[in-house]
């Protein structure tokens, strides 16, 4: 897990731009569509309208942006209607991806992307989902527990791993507990930062400076695309070529 975090870690450097926040409000605001379309417009009854609520308040989206795309959901702010796909195919360097989308137009995502994939010498289609397990992952800030509390708590709640760094605590669960483990930490330790279904890399490859540049050129091109919601990939990157791509 260790590569994947640390391209998130980068991505949220990069994130800090104006461009990526509208592009990060954009996102949640179709998430925040398609999850109150999909269930009850009450979060306290709809997990997934719940988490992209979350994500919205973390993100400091308006409170008028977030009902324009509650709105959207019962077709009194637009006529879009989004889908989810999940793309799957090899990057640069060989390294599997896994893209999930909300789109209102298949094939234009598709060919998108499928474009973005060949002009950087990889090929979409392939299937990978077999090198990634599906999981729920729970976060929460550092600062609400030390690494063994908290480890303590998400064994009782039944999570299956936890992770807790000095950028806070990562709980992973299998898929179907996802929203009881949520629960029983938020009543201990409040509101998590985010709850949701992804993809963890159960085999990864090692990048050198030149592979990991050219890796994660690729998916902050991917990640980018105005349909694209998550972006997985199975790299692993050591600290001497983090450094130097951070640098």
């Amino acid at each position: 897990m260790a590569g994947h975090s640390q391209f998130k870690n980068i991505m949220h450097r990069k994130g800090g731009q104006d461009a990526k926040r509208a592009r990060a409000f954009a996102r949640i605001g179709r998430e925040i569509t398609v999850a109150a379309k999909a269930g009850l417009p009450d979060p306290a009854h709809n997990p997934r309208l719940r988490a992209a609520l979350v994500a919205a308040r973390l993100a400091n989206m308006t409170k008028d942006a977030v009902d324009r795309a509650i709105k959207k959901a019962s077709g009194a702010g637009s006529g879009e209607d989004y889908v989810e796909v999940r793309y799957e195919g090899r990057g640069p360097a060989g390294v599997a991806l896994i893209v999930e989308a909300l789109t209102d137009n298949r094939n234009r995502t598709a060919s998108d992307l499928r474009s973005m994939f060949s002009k950087h010498g990889g090929a979409m289609g392939e299937t990978v989902a077999f090198q990634f397990d599906r999981v729920g992952a729970v976060r929460f800030a550092a600062d609400v527990a030390d690494a063994d509390t908290m480890l303590e708590a998400a064994i009782e709640a039944g999570a299956q791993d936890v992770a807790s760094t000095a950028e806070g605590h990562e709980i992973l669960t299998a898929p179907e507990d996802l929203n009881t483990v949520r629960d029983a930490l938020e009543a201990r330790f409040g509101e998590a930062q985010g709850a949701r279904l992804e993809w963890k890399p159960n085999m990864t490859v090692e990048l050198d400076e030149e592979g990991a540049a050219a890796v994660l050129k690729f998916i902050d091109l991917v990640d980018d695309h105005d349909d694209v919601q998550q972006v997985y990939a199975n790299f692993e990157v050591s600290d001497a070529v983090l450094a130097k791509l951070s640098g």
